[in-house]
């Protein structure tokens, strides 16, 4: 057992460190499709796909689809009380915006329950650990680039190289 735990001591790590948010779909995605949401996308981005408006007094639960079927299906979505006819007036349009999301005709039906629909936090992003300005030899050089969609892109370059910390890693 000894000899096992050593050559797997030896043996490089294949990839690097992850962030927890590139694993979080994998994780949820058997929760998700147990209760009906093949796409866990659907709840994550459900302020993107219906609106913020929309977003802050609905929830999507469930997508049920016919029997051996990703077509056709009913979306199960909880909507704060009182708020319900008005979404019941915009109906067909969350079904199109659903639809667009999927790129088919995933959603036929919408049933509608009332509940609680807890708000969720906008996400916010911290800045970049070293912004850095542009070198003010780099950027007096690029004001005289008439093309603006190139000027751009070599601005962007040269910030990028500002903000880096030695050479570039080739993956």
């Amino acid at each position: 057992m000894k000899i096992r735990d050593a050559a797997a001591a030896e043996r490089p790590r294949v990839g690097g460190p992850r962030q927890i948010a590139d694993l979080m779909p994998q994780i949820g995605a058997a929760a998700f499709r147990k209760f009906g949401f093949v796409q866990s996308s659907v709840v994550t981005r459900w302020p993107e796909i219906v609106g913020a408006h929309y977003a802050a007094i609905s929830a999507p639960e469930s997508i049920r689809f016919p029997v051996g079927k990703k077509a056709g299906g009913t979306l199960q979505l909880t909507v704060m009380s009182g708020h319900a006819p008005m979404i019941q007036h915009v109906l067909p349009d969350i079904i199109e915006r659903v639809n667009r999301f999927f790129g088919y005709a995933a959603v036929t039906r919408i049933a509608m329950r009332q509940g609680e629909v807890r708000a969720t936090p906008s996400e916010r992003r911290p800045l970049p650990r070293n912004l850095k300005p542009v070198p003010v030899e780099l950027g007096e050089s690029l004001r005289d680039i008439g093309d603006p969609e190139l000027r751009t892109v070599l601005e962007s370059l040269a910030q990028g190289l500002a903000n880096s910390s030695g050479l570039p890693k080739i993956s």
